[in-house]
């Protein structure tokens, strides 16, 4: 690995994507993984979805209720300071019930977060 590979990337120099009112992100994304600061305003839902991708959610401020399942039938508070780990294909949505920021991690990186073909979370 050469050095010219290496990046320092302060949060605060990536613009800000705005998904809809209650829902914004900024992404970092490498060759295998991405990490994204995921902010939700309470009560932003993030719709039931699945995806291929293995998802970390930690926590850092506020809290955010998971259903989990094709029938959101398991249901996980997941508040500052705790990880949510969904292996691929898990069906999921997230109901912000404060407002939260998020640190999301996927491997890989999602291709539809990068190509702006993430409708579901751009409706509102």
């Amino acid at each position: 690995m050469s050095n010219s590979s290496v990046r320092h990337i302060p949060w605060e120099s990536i613009p800000i994507e705005e998904l809809n009112p209650l829902l914004s992100r900024r992404l970092v994304t490498g060759e295998k993984g991405m990490l994204a600061h995921v902010y939700l305003k309470k009560g932003a839902v993030v719709p039931l979805h699945s995806h291929e991708n293995e998802q970390f959610t930690y926590i850092l401020e506020g809290a955010l209720k998971f259903l989990i399942g094709d029938d959101k039938s398991e249901e996980i508070i997941v508040r500052a300071g705790e990880v949510l780990h969904l292996p691929s294909n898990v069906p999921h949505e997230a109901e912000a019930i404060e407002d939260t920021l998020d640190l999301d991690i996927f491997v890989p990186p999602r291709a539809d977060w990068l190509s702006g073909s993430d409708d579901y979370l751009r409706e509102k």
